[in-house]
């Protein structure tokens, strides 16, 4: 789960970690109510919406006057911002967060994340702040400083002062940075954060480290701790389909192909999509139904496939366990019945009760294709794919 700059920052300030003065906004004349309340110029308007690359979008803008900050709302909110992150088709700002403008001596970049390969937090800083640390790390990589961290242990002070001394920190920046690194860390494991990034971290004029930018990932399996950080969900940032896909307990991932399809398994999911990319056609979704899904659930997730404009045809690939495959044709014989499919579906299902699913779907008189095995699947969706 993610959530916007500003719902960041409140959390960081409530673990001490410094941050420019600012709230958020939502109308143009609430920005100017803003900016009065901080007193002085300038003010940075920043579009808030789930995405990076936004100044570069034009969704990040300076003000000097009260004129401009009004000049500057206007352009911001309601504006589609397009960035690197969003797609081509961008996303609608409906809020900004504007803050103080602070004077930069120096852009740093902070951030942790899980190293799964190591099973360790992976904490990481550059003094190449600013810039996406991907391309630091391909291009710079001698830029990027890093520690692993024991999760059991813990982030100690001797990490920190790692991480300043390979930043080449003086030492009243350093008194600074240890405590600001030790504070997101315990941020990082309180809230079972997949993600913890500040970009840029800046040292200021008159030598502080303040967090200009704040992002914050959150794992959606630890959400149930944390009722607190459901709050701060924005159903206007998420796909409605992935929203209408999570009420079923279906995992549902939006993508930008023409062939939908559904499978029960993550690994299963993944080796589906290759297939559809073999096959010459480009996946319009990752669902995936579970292992122990029911007719029910098939039925929603067909669903929410069909109401996908872009797809021109769907895959069903499922290999049946605990999820029988004469439960997963009575629950896309029924989806078929309500939903007017107006485009081919093939099914290939392998496992229990195989036979008896498959008889299910060829006595339903609908217009189903149903495969053999993986090869006849991927001629016959790769048929799709060409028409």
């Amino acid at each position: 789960m993610k959530i916007h700059e500003y719902q960041a920052k409140e959390l960081f300030a409530r673990y001490g970690v410094p941050i420019p003065r600012g709230r958020v906004a939502f109308s143009v004349d609430e920005a100017v109510e803003v900016a009065r309340e901080l007193g002085r110029y300038p003010v940075v308007v920043k579009a808030q919406i789930h995405a990076g690359g936004r100044g570069k979008g034009g969704g990040v803008k300076l003000a000097n006057s009260e004129e401009e900050v009004l000049k500057v709302a206007q352009e911001i909110l309601g504006m589609t911002l397009v960035t690197h992150q969003t797609g081509p088709e961008g996303k609608v700002v409906r809020k900004v967060l504007v803050e103080e403008g602070l004077p930069i001596e120096n852009e740093l970049y902070f951030g942790m994340l899980p190293d799964r390969s190591t099973g360790t937090v992976a904490v990481m800083a550059s003094s190449a702040g600013g810039m996406d640390i991907e391309e630091v790390a391909a291009k710079e990589p001698e830029k990027i400083v890093k520690v692993n961290v024991d999760p059991l242990l813990g982030m100690q002070p001797f990490h920190a002062r790692q991480l300043a001394y390979g930043l080449s920190l003086s030492p009243e920046l350093t008194r600074q940075f240890v405590p600001l690194a030790l504070n997101l860390y315990r941020l990082f494991i309180d809230y079972d954060c997949s993600l913890v990034e500040i970009n840029p971290l800046i040292v200021t004029s008159d030598h502080k480290l303040i967090a200009l930018d704040a992002k914050i990932n959150f794992d959606d399996n630890g959400l149930f701790r944390h009722k607190d950080i459901l709050a701060y969900r924005d159903p206007d940032e998420e796909d409605p389909l992935e929203l209408e896909a999570a009420k079923y307990n279906l995992n549902y991932i939006k993508m930008n192909g023409n062939i939908g399809n559904m499978v029960n398994g993550a690994g299963l999911a993944m080796a589906t999509m290759d297939l559809i990319k073999l096959a010459g056609a480009e996946p319009a979704n990752f669902l995936d139904v579970g292992g122990g899904a029911s007719a029910e659930m098939v039925e929603n997730g067909f669903k929410i496939i069909l109401s996908d404009p872009n797809v021109k045809g769907v895959f069903v690939n499922i290999f049946g366990g605990i999820l029988r495959c004469d439960v997963l044709a009575r629950g896309i014989v029924e989806a078929a019945k309500k939903v007017e499919v107006k485009v081919p579906i093939v099914i290939r299902m392998e496992g229990t009760n195989v036979e008896q699913g498959r008889e299910i779907l060829n006595q339903s008189g609908l217009n189903l294709i149903v495969a053999t095995d993986l090869k006849d699947a991927a001629q016959k969706v790769a048929t799709i794919a060409k028409n």
